[in-house]
């Protein structure tokens, strides 16, 4: 039996699956596809974007650099060049509902707490080029993959969980279902899933142009007066949006004719679609489970809340649900876990998902088509252009300002911590590589120190003054990289000494 079964080797299993074998704990993964690769994995349809947030939790695992350089590798492939992946600087700030805003406008004096990092600006990548560095570290970590093998039943015990999939029965102490929008594991472990049904039919697709030049169908979001259509860089990438009540999405043939009708409607132009190599259909349905755990049965990514794929908030949403959940899971499997930290996965991870689905809502409903719809676009512009627009807009989608109420008044509490530095090259984010608690001592007299090492192995004491300790005596934080407390004063011992045994359980004597 194992401790931990996943189903789903996407970058969300894939990546809890490194964090719980990071933490000792044995993990099989079932995967119901043949195959690591794929054409919708790879560029062009596999595009995808991280966050600052996720690449900032790739850089505390040692990973950032491996995922960048395969991210490079998938542009060269497909002829694109190797810093396509890259947003120049300044970067732009994403987006709102396809309209562009200029990261001048981001007010930094309004952001506190933050310091350099290397993981401070997002990138692009693909599908292929995360999960492809993501297997890669389970492999060497001692995870097992099995591919081929969809899950088709769930029986739950007062200790343990049974997945059956590909005719066997694989036993565990615990099953997290990261196997995507539509999870067989949510349906039979009975989750409720609830939201808001769709307003469009969207389209991803790889085409050939009869008139492939930008003049006519320009690159970038395009709003219009019957919907949304997007070119790429990449050749022949095109996506749509189409406001039909999402009523064409997987009822019929994604037929050249069909593609070509839609773009046509949306851009208001004659233009011809010579063939069509690979096209897929989605909808802006929001949908969220109402509690990420059942029993023994937990949901991370995809299967816990599904939405648009506007502002590009899916992949970092799973990301952050898998380093949320990997070191409470491992801490409850090894019981060293307080008895109800488990629970706090939905408590921390549901409202930030909530808040994504609700961005994205907004974002259709500013784009909706009608004749009110310029006015509302218009308004919504001036507003975010302002600076306080621009930096609420950063915030939102950046990835680095989400708070879980933690209790504490500190504004740093429950926060993602600033990249701590030190002069012999020594930085919080390598200090994280092993999964581990941390707690930062600055306190000349090492304050902290006899009680620090009363958690040892679970919490790492590292004494020392930082390049800039932001006014901070010490912090504690957690192995997501999350702070679990913060002092400012150097007898702040029991304080400490409460917030470490609220998330790492009883000290040693």
């Amino acid at each position: 039996m194992h401790d931990v079964v996943i189903a789903g080797a996407g970058p969300v299993g894939l990546f809890l699956a490194g964090e719980l074998a990071l933490a000792g704990c044995s993990v099989l993964v079932l995967e119901r596809d043949d195959a690591l690769s794929s054409p919708w994995k790879a560029l062009p349809l596999g595009l995808r974007g991280l966050n600052a947030g996720s690449a900032e939790t790739f850089y505390r695992r040692g990973l950032l650099d491996a995922v960048i350089g395969a991210s490079r590798a998938d542009a060269t492939k497909v002829g694109a060049a190797p810093g396509a992946v890259e947003a120049p600087a300044p970067r732009d700030v994403s987006h709102f509902a396809g309209m562009g805003l200029d990261a001048a406008d981001i007010d930094v004096a309004s952001l506190p707490y933050r310091l350099p990092s290397p993981a401070m600006e997002g990138f692009m990548t693909s599908l292929e080029a995360v999960g492809t560095v993501l297997a890669e570290r389970a492999a060497a970590a001692g995870v097992h993959v099995v591919r081929g093998a969809a899950v088709t039943a769930v029986t739950q015990e007062d200790e343990s969980v049974v997945a059956t999939a590909g005719g066997q029965e694989y036993g565990a102490r615990w099953l997290v279902g990261c196997d995507g929008g539509r999870s067989t594991v949510r349906r039979l472990a009975g989750f409720d899933f609830v939201g808001t049904e769709p307003l469009f039919t969207g389209y991803v697709a790889q085409v050939d142009f009869a008139d492939p030049d930008p003049a006519k169908l320009p690159f970038g979001f395009n709003l219009t007066a019957n919907g949304m259509y997007l070119r790429t860089p990449f050749e022949g990438h095109l996506g749509m949006m189409d406001f039909d009540g999402g009523a064409f999405d997987r009822s019929q043939p994604l037929t050249r004719e069909h593609l070509q009708d839609v773009l046509r409607r949306i851009t208001g132009t004659d233009v011809t679609l010579n063939g069509v190599h690979r096209a897929s259909s989605f909808t802006d349905r929001a949908m969220q489970v109402t509690t990420y755990r059942e029993g023994r049965v937990l949901l991370a990514g995809d299967a816990a809340h599904i939405h648009s794929p506007l502002g590009g908030q899916g992949l970092n949403l799973g990301i952050g649900d898998a380093v949320n959940l990997g070191w409470k899971l491992a801490a409850t499997v090894h019981g060293t876990a307080p008895e109800d930290v488990l629970d706090t996965y939905t408590g921390e991870r549901h409202p930030v998902g909530a808040a994504v689905l609700d961005w994205s809502r907004a974002q259709v409903a500013t784009m909706k088509p009608g004749p009110n719809a310029p006015a509302l676009r218009r308004l919504v512009h001036d507003l975010m252009s302002t600076p306080s627009g621009t930096t609420h807009v950063h915030r939102q989608t950046t990835g680095l300002f989400h708070r879980y109420d933690l209790g504490g008044e500190h504004p740093l509490i429950g926060c993602t911590a600033p990249d701590f530095r030190y002069e012999d090259g020594t930085s919080l984010g390598k200090l994280l590589r092993q999964g581990q608690g941390v707690v930062l001592d600055f306190s000349r007299d090492r304050a902290l120190e006899p009680a620090a090492r009363r958690w040892n192995g679970r919490i790492r004491y590292v004494p020392g003054s930082p390049r800039d300790d932001l006014g901070l005596s010490a912090l504690l934080i957690r192995p997501d990289g999350v702070v679990a407390w913060a002092g400012e004063h150097p007898d702040d011992r029991v304080m400490f000494e409460r917030a470490a045994a609220r998330w790492f359980g009883s000290a040693e004597d």
